[in-house]
């Protein structure tokens, strides 16, 4: 039923911002827990953030301070606002619907790179 994509990466430098959106199709999402996963190359997907259906968040311990994950219902968009951004952080970032259903976006290219 409902459709998520990703948009806002790029190629940045170190130090730098980027913000991520994900972007809802659907009638689910206003009432989804969703989270934003990144995979680097060669390397396990791992849990960024998640923002409940109330607004509560969590984040990974790699991103804390540097990373806001947000919502709008209004615009059916989920953002995931990256600042101070490192090398480390380069990955294909990925949003989830956790639920009623799962349902994940397509990903979008972060690069950190000088």
């Amino acid at each position: 039923q409902v459709q998520l994509v990703e948009s806002g990466g790029g190629l940045v430098q170190p130090g730098g911002s980027l913000r991520l959106s994900c972007a809802a199709a659907g009638f689910t999402f206003r009432s989804s827990a969703v989270s934003w996963y990144r995979q680097a190359p060669g390397k396990e997907r791992e849990l960024v953030a998640t923002i409940s259906s109330g607004g509560s968040t969590n984040y990974a311990d790699s991103v804390k301070g540097r990373f806001t994950i947000s919502r709008d219902n209004a615009k059916n968009t989920v953002y995931l606002q990256m600042n101070s951004l490192k090398t480390e952080d380069t990955a294909v970032y990925y949003c989830k619907q956790i639920g009623p259903a799962v349902v994940w976006g397509q990903g979008t290219q972060v690069t950190v790179s000088s």
